[in-house]
């Protein structure tokens, strides 16, 4: 019985015992482990360059600094003109297309003839005006006549009364025959000399392209019939939609930045001149129009754009967007200190948690959770690169 008891006791304290070191190991190498890992925030950890394969990596660093950047509003929209500067032309009188003068894409000056029409009511109307207008010198030679007797108290007072009144009617005639062919875009001095126009001219109004020719050569077209779309690109302007959430943000003056759908890497500029009193219903959005800084040859009305109009700038910490990277919806950057030991230089790119906010042209608003100490640099590039070696480093670590 005594046997018995001593051999469960010293089972007992073998088994203390061995529980005791098994703790101790694991204590020792978790500590060991922890030591090792060197491991940030998050499970991040710092990643150890030689200067060699520092330099030949070309990361760049340098202290936090402030960069101006501006507050971003979106907004979609297309290219417009004024409506002043793009026109309908169409046929005053009907008649039949005789000839084509322009192509679409074609520059057209104020004036220039677009195309020829033909009709019997333009004979008719030119020899109707050589009549009244005979009638007219005529009529004006016996005024003088009949007003000479009647002041000499020798014609009749009813002769003198009715010459004056056929006089002014066929005047009002002639008047309306020449305002008929100012329309027509004819000449009444070469008419009265002879010289009747076969053919009426349809001059464009304006200055500008030919965006579209709507006729073809025999066609009979009808008075007001739309014939050619006349646009002047010089005066193009962008036309943004701004949608109700943001539009107290946006006012006169304000630049804006966009690119052409239709057209790749295309980057232009514009600066707000007007923005709109009114909300359209569907989208409930603004129309803002801005001025655009340099029109190119292919900026044509009814192209598709994607804007951001700046609101304001404001000095901010920034860093470009090669420097911020974001693990598991979290932002980066990384911290960088030089260590020398025993002759050898090391770089220590160490992981902080950050903040962003401003993004505009390659640069990024940094918030920072925690101020960095005075003279603290970090890297401005090669944040993806950084954070690959890390992982290497965890994944050979953890083998």
């Amino acid at each position: 019985m005594l046997a018995l008891s001593l051999t469960l006791f010293l089972g007992c304290e073998e088994n203390s015992n061995l529980e005791k070191n098994t703790q101790e190991t694991k204590a020792s190498d978790s500590k060991e482990t922890e030591g090792n890992n060197e491991e940030e925030g998050g499970g991040m950890r710092s990643v150890h360059l030689s200067e060699m394969k520092f330099n030949s990596l070309g990361i760049k660093v340098d202290t936090l600094t402030k960069k101006a950047l501006s507050g971003i509003v979106e907004a979609n929209g297309q290219l417009e003109v004024p409506p002043q500067y793009e026109a309908t032309v169409t046929a005053v009188l009907g008649g039949n297309i005789n000839s084509i003068k322009v192509l679409e894409g074609d520059k057209v000056n104020k004036g220039q003839v677009l195309a020829y029409l033909s009709h019997p009511n333009l004979t008719k109307i030119q020899t109707d005006y050589i009549n009244a207008y005979n009638r007219m010198q005529f009529l004006e030679k016996e005024f003088a006549r009949q007003k000479r007797l009647y002041e000499a108290e020798v014609g009749s007072g009813k002769s003198f009364q009715q010459t004056q009144a056929d006089f002014q009617s066929v005047k009002g005639e002639v008047s309306g025959y020449e305002s008929q062919l100012r329309q027509l875009n004819l000449g009444a001095s070469q008419v009265r000399n002879g010289n009747l126009y076969e053919y009426i001219p349809v001059v464009s109004p304006i200055e500008g392209y030919i965006e579209k020719v709507k006729v073809q050569i025999g066609q009979y077209v009808e008075p007001q019939t739309s014939m050619f779309m006349v646009v002047d690109n010089e005066h193009v302007h962008a036309d943004l939609m701004v949608f109700e959430k943001d539009i107290y943000k946006v006012e006169e003056g304000q630049k804006i930045a966009f690119t052409l759908e239709s057209v790749p890497g295309s980057n232009l500029t514009g600066k707000i001149y007007s923005v709109g009193k009114q909300f359209e219903q569907n989208p409930k959005a603004v129309h803002v129009h801005a001025e655009i800084d340099n029109k190119e040859d292919y900026l044509i009305p009814g192209m598709y754009i994607k804007g951001k109009i700046r609101t304001g700038e404001e000095a901010v910490p920034a860093l470009p967007e090669d420097a911020v990277i974001e693990e598991e919806g979290n932002p980066y950057i990384f911290t960088a200190q030089k260590h020398q030991e025993e002759g050898k230089t090391e770089w220590e790119l160490k992981p902080v948690q950050v903040r962003t906010g401003i993004n505009e042209d390659g640069w990024i608003e940094i918030k920072l959770l925690e101020p960095l100490p005075e003279g603290t640099l970090v890297a401005y590039n090669n944040a993806y690169y950084l954070v690959s070696e890390m992982q290497k480093s965890q994944n050979s670590h953890g083998h």
